[in-house]
């Protein structure tokens, strides 16, 4: 069981350790670590970080500067370095890295697996010379990084490591698990053994189950299992994580195109590829254009905002033109201006909820590629009955407060049209936008929001000038 300290301070740093399953980064604790480092209280640094996990020290550094991360990183053995590492964000690890020279860098990830080997060689300007000192010390390790150096890093071939366990279908048991024993080395998290041919072609596995039953002298051929799925090395990352969820998959081999085994994807990467494109998501659903981070330049996060605003600005620019047309209207009823922002947002909101759940369908096995009118009329029907909810308790409210029978009228028929029309249109702008393959996620946030308040005004101003003889 791996447990973990919290501290509180007492004087001359003396600590009382609480046993916990998880640990909280907290200012104080930030505090109390960087009075250590600037008193070089090594002994103190070390009762703190030795039981944490790589991710946890890693979450800490990237909080202290560079110096300071470096004296504390200096507490662990070689091992435990390349671990924290791998978990450091790329950005912090690349100003991280240039405290080291290149035969540092070079033995950290000669114990790193090889896909974020890979991934970490690619952020250095030294990466030749980094790869040149990885091939004196493994040539084999180096190889293999090499060989992913050569995949983008959106496909499964850029997402695989190269170390697992691989079994020849004419190998007897008791061979199968001397090479298992030699092979597991290098593997730091064991799943299947996948079982080749002489050419190296992927035809099943076998799990440890079945070679603990067998005999000795049984062979792979007669209890290996050849219902596997895997996933070809240029297949979009995305892909590989919609097979893995669909099939509730912990890793999937890659192969290439000729059937031959390369590599192994794991559950961790996956995992990885599913909160970054969630982030993409919800980046481009509220309007920015671009993947940006908190700790990104100023002038990165003003390139991926300013477009969507400016398409926000020019729509209420656009608006408060088309208010202009109705100002004699409005000065003749004044009232009519204060359910304005009502109109304007409840159209927005329509739009965004209507429009949110077909871009979740469409990233969703497909769910909309086959439209029909079944699924429009389902659509149409829930917007009728949140049109007439909303319609009815609006007249109510208005009719309580004394609000005119006529204006009452008019703001909620409005209401009504505007959520019939705002929930079409979140409907059909995304599907239209991924049938000429744009990202359907930019049809909510800002443009449907934008839109949808021209629309709210245009019927609002209908229905009045229609009911009052305007």
């Amino acid at each position: 069981m791996i447990v973990i300290c919290s501290i509180i301070k007492l004087p001359n740093h003396q600590i009382i350790k609480s046993r916990r399953m998880t640990f909280e980064l907290t200012q104080e604790y930030l505090d109390q670590l960087k009075e250590a480092i600037a008193d070089t209280n090594e002994q103190f640094l070390k009762s703190q970080v030795e039981e944490l996990l790589p991710q946890d020290i890693a979450a800490i550094l990237q909080e202290l500067d560079v110096k300071e991360a470096k004296y504390i990183f200096s507490l662990f053995d070689n091992k435990q370095q390349a671990a924290i590492i791998s978990e450091l964000d790329e950005n912090f690890r690349v100003e991280f890295l240039e405290q080291f020279s290149s035969d540092e860098i070079a033995e950290y990830i000669n114990q790193i697996d090889s896909d974020d080997a890979a991934d970490i060689l690619n952020e250095q300007e030294d990466a030749e010379a980094i790869i040149e000192l990885i091939e004196d010390k493994d040539e084999e390790k180096a190889k293999d990084i090499k060989d992913l150096l050569h995949y983008d890093h959106d496909c499964a071939g850029g997402l695989m490591q190269k170390e697992l366990l691989r079994a020849n279908l004419n190998w007897t048991v008791e061979k199968c698990v001397e090479e298992m024993r030699i092979q597991s080395r290098k593997v730091g998290k064991i799943f299947s053994v996948y079982v080749v041919d002489d050419h190296n072609k992927l035809l099943g596995r076998v799990s440890v189950k079945k070679m603990l039953l067998a005999e000795e002298n049984c062979l792979i051929s007669e209890i290996y299992e050849s219902d596997l799925i895997s996933v070809e090395a240029n297949m979009s990352a995305e892909e590989v994580a919609d097979l893995m969820k669909k099939y509730d998959l912990v890793a999937v081999p890659v192969i290439n195109i000729q059937g031959k085994l390369l590599g192994r994807i794991t559950i961790d990467d996956i995992v990885d590829v599913i909160t970054e494109k969630a982030e993409i998501d919800m980046q481009v659903m509220s309007g920015i254009t671009a993947q940006v981070e908190e700790d990104d330049s100023v002038w990165a996060l003003t390139k991926s905002r300013l477009p969507w605003l400016l398409i926000g600005m020019l729509g209420g620019m656009a608006g408060a033109k088309y208010m202009g047309l109705y100002e004699d209207f409005i000065s003749l009823i004044p009232a009519m201006a204060f359910f304005i922002p009502l109109i304007t947002a409840t159209g927005g909101n329509v739009g965004i909820q209507a429009s949110s759940l077909i871009v979740q369908s469409l990233a969703r096995d497909n769910y909309y590629n086959n439209f029909s009118f079944y699924r429009m009329g389902k659509g149409f029907l829930v917007a009728l009955i949140n049109g007439i909810a909303i319609a009815t308790i609006v007249f109510g409210f208005n009719f309580l407060l004394g609000q005119e029978l006529k204006l009452s009228v008019v703001v909620s028929i409005a209401l009504f049209s505007v959520v019939i029309l705002s929930s079409l249109m979140g409907t059909i702008t995304p599907l239209i936008l991924d049938r000429f393959g744009i990202n359907p996620a930019v049809a909510s946030g800002p443009f449907i929001t934008t839109m949808n308040d021209l629309l709210g005004l245009a019927i609002y101003f209908a229905v009045a000038g229609a009911l009052y003889g305007i």
